[in-house]
């Protein structure tokens, strides 16, 4: 069923990023993937649950794209974050139909009730997403924050999500990653050496 799942998200992915959310019905879905109306029906409850599981694969192609430039070896605080932003945007940048699609499942699920699930799933997903990214941060540049990483995490979401809205307006690519590698060397001022904390902490106890 997982497989099958997955063969039904892309579909869904595949119709709204062409046509728009509203072309996402579960005949649309199901006539691209190429499978009965029962087999959408028996793998997703409801259209509620299918356009969720939409929301949670452009999340995660996101964050899979930006933890694969994690170096493997310790580096310092800013490269690590250069590279983590550098694979994001290129993320980003090369898959403009899912990124704009993610802005129509925003939208369209605070403007219809039986949607409303939706944008509460999606944010949290993303907010959990740039915490996993602040962890593997902190391992690879041994690190931690100033700041507590939740309040860190929703700036970074909505940083990254007001460039990317504008890129998708202006399609002006370099000001978007620009903009994006700005707030990257203000993450790194946050940073602190894990060493630092460490003797914090001992002097305190």
């Amino acid at each position: 069923m997982a497989e099958r799942r997955e063969q039904l998200i892309e579909a869904a992915l595949a119709v709204a990023s062409r046509d728009g959310i509203d072309a996402a019905t579960v005949r649309a879905v199901a006539a691209e993937a190429g499978v009965s109306l029962g087999v959408v029906h028996y793998c997703f409850q409801d259209k509620d649950e299918l356009l969720r599981a939409m929301a949670h694969a452009i999340t995660s192609a996101n964050l899979e794209r930006s933890l694969g430039e994690l170096p493997a070896e310790a580096e310092d605080v800013e490269s690590v974050i250069e590279g983590v932003i550098e694979a994001l945007w290129a993320g980003i940048r090369d898959s403009r139909g899912p990124q704009l699609l993610s802005y129509e499942l925003t939208t369209s699920s605070l403007r219809h009730t039986e949607l409303n699930q939706v944008a509460i799933e999606q944010y949290r997903g993303q907010w959990a997403a740039a915490e996993q990214v602040l962890d593997l941060v902190e391992r690879s540049a041994h690190v931690s924050w100033s700041v507590p990483r939740g309040v860190i995490a929703r700036s970074i979401v909505a940083v990254v999500d007001g460039f990317s809205l504008a890129w998708l307006v202006d399609g002006d690519s370099e000001a978007a990653r620009n903009g994006l590698q700005g707030f990257g060397r203000y993450l790194a001022t946050i940073a602190v050496p894990a060493s630092v904390e460490a003797d914090a902490t001992a002097s305190i106890a």
